[in-house]
């Protein structure tokens, strides 16, 4: 049986592990656990730094004390395409043989350039044609992060698409009425993830390069502050707002809130003009920025949608030693990780 995978999400703020065990029908968690990264060692889903990047994988083992190295790892940003495209009917091995070629009319990057996978959702349409979602990421981003789990001593068995690996997480935790269409929307330190699901399929995905960083650099701007003091404010503003925080600093994250909508709401928008049956039923919000108040409310208004925060663990039995305080606390940063943690060696 193929080795189940430790779920290893390397964001651009910290690297976060997860380790499921098979329970039943269910999951158990092991171990979970984030080591921070210093800003910008990660930009735009590019490593800049990776000593920095394989010295914090290689600090967050150790202090997990795992000893497991089979790992499962995603990327994001503008190195990853996800399209849903049509090509003419052709048997699996045709569709193997030729899938360069036809991904050539459908990417921005040279077909040498790039790592290509596939998932074919409809086999054969009425007019004679075969419908498949087509990945496509760059061959150096992918090495990067590749190398960058090597040189922590660990062995990557799978390099997944975020967005994908959250919808993973998402699904073994919330089982959907197949008639609902959900957006969820990742919200990354740099990189946001939206992917709208039906019945198990993404309908749409799209990354967008705004995160939580934008609370924190826009406070630091308005009120000529440290960036950890800012961090630190954007934290306190995300809970009950009890006059702790400065009420310029709930402006600030308003008008912020405002702008990050407005991104995903675009999203949505084209989305809803470019399907035909699209009714969406909710949103879910993922990532540790999913905790900003200021962002739901701008969120709910301009959708005139239900929200939700994800809950990583809602379905996972949580081992009794593990500190249930903090998985709250970061549950909807987990989502990710729990999805790659659900990956075993060699599958598809």
């Amino acid at each position: 049986m193929a080795k189940q995978c430790i779920g290893l999400d390397i964001g651009s703020s910290s690297v976060k592990a997860v380790q499921l065990r098979k329970k039943g029908s269910g999951w158990a968690l092991q171990a979970f656990g984030m080591q921070p990264l210093v800003p910008q060692t990660i930009v735009d889903g590019t490593i800049m730094d990776q000593g920095a990047v394989a010295d914090a994988i290689r600090q967050l083992w150790s202090r997990l004390r795992l000893k497991q190295k089979e790992v499962a790892i995603a990327i994001a940003g503008h190195s990853v395409i996800i399209k849903k495209i049509a090509v003419p009917h052709m048997t699996p091995d045709q569709l193997a043989t030729n899938i360069r070629n036809e991904a050539e009319h459908h990417i921005p990057f040279g077909k040498d350039d790039v790592e290509l996978d596939y998932h074919v959702t409809v086999p054969s349409t009425p007019n004679g044609q075969t419908e498949l979602l087509l990945v496509a990421a760059k061959k150096e981003v992918v090495s990067d992060y590749v190398q960058v789990v090597r040189d922590a001593g660990l062995s990557p068995q799978i390099v997944d698409v975020a967005a994908f690996a959250s919808q993973n997480g998402f699904e073994v935790n919330y089982p959907l009425d197949p008639r609902e269409t959900v957006v969820l929307i990742n919200i990354g330190a740099a990189i946001s993830n939206i992917n709208i699901i039906r019945a198990g399929v993404s309908l749409f995905t799209r990354d967008v390069t705004i995160g939580g960083n934008a609370f924190t650099e826009e406070i630091q701007k308005q009120l000529a502050i440290a960036a950890d003091e800012a961090e630190a404010y954007k934290v306190g503003g995300t809970g009950t707002e009890n006059g702790v925080v400065p009420q310029e600093v709930l402006q600030v994250m308003e008008g912020v809130a405002e702008v990050m909508a407005g991104e995903f709401q675009r999203s949505l928008d084209f989305f809803l003009a470019t399907t035909a049956d699209a009714n969406v039923t909710r949103i879910v919000l993922a990532g540790g920025t999913a905790k900003v108040t200021a962002l739901h409310r701008a969120i709910e208004r301009r959708s005139r949608l239900p929200l939700e925060v994800a809950d990583a663990w809602k379905k996972v039995e949580i081992d009794p030693s593990l500190d249930r305080l903090y998985l709250q606390a970061h549950s909807p940063e987990a989502l990710i990780g729990v999805g790659l943690a659900m990956r075993a060696a060699g599958d598809k």
